[in-house]
């Protein structure tokens, strides 16, 4: 900026703008060109934006109230899309003063010397954005500011000279966005010290006849079932928050397959290497989808957005191991890698007891089978309702093949060959899929013979039984008459 001192911003024609004021004329503009501030944000187009749209052009201190995973902070972050790229700030100002409307005694002090040559610089629009994580640990002096020794000590000043005060976040976001986020873990009686800031706009340090005008655009995140299991939000600062938004989860596997596309971290090496057909995105998504209905996760708790997103890297990875351990230089997605994303399931869901009772191993593997289930039928017939149909069952065949005494193992690690080799074994299962689906690929082929077997257990037309490294699928009634001899998987 070329604009270095108050008599040239004068000369410039500026005139001082609130934050508030300032996002909503960005907010304006965006709209009437038809652009979208809140870029890469899915699902929330009828729902969130609307809402918070309305609060900016408002000039609302928000809430933005929802589960986990819902995308709250990045909303908040975002938000600097509609500041102004810079403003004018006086120079070596702790609370960014602006310099025709000075607050700080610093600022008021320098421009009382030098009048029109103070000194001013140029504040980013990266810069205004301060954000806060609410422990219980946070203090006043955190956030609004306290007493410095060492600066009166240093300065020669005495206690009641307020150039002694240290000044906390709030201060130094005035004309920024601050964000707390997990409001409801702020101790009450810190909570109370944002009463007047919000809505005179105006602080108190220990006993200082202090009144500063903040400008600051609060955000606040939180999470509902805070509100009972770690803390609440004292009424009266509720009441300050103008404008209450709640958040959610994606509506439908589509929005959600795109967030995860989106943000999940897959490799260029992998990308290139590793095919993937669009049904394991499906099941990634599904397995969420099946996770926030289940009776044994805590639905209080919330799914992550972050599971399906760290499931589909891993999903890539398991490939990827499986291709490097084979010293192969292409591989494709299975279903039996999708085993491989326990870890991510286990680490993700917050059970209820009689989850906690299941296990949290085979909770996950249970919504995985559900996922399964749900989705199989939309590409295949009800193997139950093919059953009892009086057509031709198109699963007989391949039923026959298994009560015949014939089995098959999928190993996770196994080569594309040797996979390719063992699912071809199982009589009429290529002609299944070819007769439902059509010309594929060869991998997708593959894989939808696989989806069939998968499925088919999943109606308790197959037993599937979980080896070390893989799974062993065989008719039903050899399985029953194991369990009843108490032989078990491994053996």
């Amino acid at each position: 900026m070329n604009i270095t001192t108050i008599a040239q911003l004068k000369a410039s024609g500026y005139k001082p703008k609130s934050v508030k004021e300032e996002m909503r004329t960005n907010l304006i503009a965006f709209l009437k060109g038809g652009t979208n501030p809140f870029e890469g944000i899915q699902g929330y187009d009828e729902t969130v934006l609307p809402q918070l749209q309305t609060a900016i052009l408002s000039q609302h201190n928000i809430i933005l109230l929802g589960l986990r995973g819902q995308a709250k902070t990045r909303i908040a972050r975002l938000m600097i899309n509609l500041l102004d790229e810079y403003i004018p700030v006086v120079e070596g100002s702790e609370v960014n003063d602006d310099p025709l409307e000075p607050l700080s005694r610093y600022a008021i002090d320098l421009i009382a010397e030098k009048g029109d040559k103070t000194p001013i610089t140029w504040m980013h629009r990266n810069e205004r954005y301060t954000e806060k994580l609410a422990t219980p640990d946070v203090n006043i002096a955190d956030l609004i500011g306290d007493v410095d020794p060492i600066k009166a000590a240093s300065l020669k000043l005495h206690y009641n000279d307020e150039r002694v005060i240290h000044f906390g976040l709030i201060p130094r976001s005035h004309r920024c966005i601050f964000v707390i986020n997990e409001l409801p873990d702020l101790q009450a009686r810190i909570q109370v010290s944002l009463f007047n800031i919000l809505q005179e706009g105006d602080l108190q340090i220990r006993g200082f006849k202090l009144r500063l005008p903040l400008d600051v655009q609060f955000v606040f995140t939180a999470n509902p079932e805070d509100y009972t299991n770690r803390g609440s939000i004292v009424t009266p600062l509720k009441d300050r928050i103008d404008s209450q938004i709640l958040t959610h989860y994606p509506k439908t596997i589509e929005i959600s397959k795109t967030i995860t596309k989106q943000e999940a971290a897959i490799k260029p090496a992998q990308k290139a290497a590793i095919s993937v057909n669009e049904l394991m995105y499906n099941l990634v998504e599904q397995i969420a989808m099946e996770a926030r209905q289940s009776e044994l996760v805590d639905q209080k708790s919330g799914v992550s957005a972050r599971l399906t997103i760290s499931a589909m890297e891993n999903l890539f990875s398991a490939a990827e191991r499986r291709m490097l351990l084979n010293g192969e230089s292409k591989t494709h997605i299975r279903i039996a890698d999708l085993f491989g994303v326990l870890p991510n399931i286990t680490g993700k869901v917050e059970l209820v007891y009689e989850g906690e009772l299941e296990g949290a191993n085979h909770v996950a593997q249970n919504l995985i089978g559900k996922a399964i289930r749900t989705l199989f039928t939309e590409q295949f017939a009800n193997p139950e309702k093919a059953k009892k149909s009086k057509k031709p069952n198109p699963y007989s065949e391949i039923i026959n093949w298994f009560n015949d005494g014939d089995m098959i193992s999928i190993l996770s690690t196994a080569n594309d060959r040797n996979y390719e080799t063992e699912l071809s074994k199982v009589k009429g299962l290529k002609e299944l899929v070819k007769a439902t689906l059509g010309k594929l690929s060869k991998a997708d082929e593959f894989l939808m013979m696989e989806f069939v077997l998968h499925g088919l257990s999943e109606f308790s037309q197959l037993s599937k039984h979980q080896l070390n490294s893989g799974f062993e699928f065989k008719d039903l009634m050899s399985s029953m008459f194991d369990m009843k001899s108490g032989r078990t998987e491994e053996e």
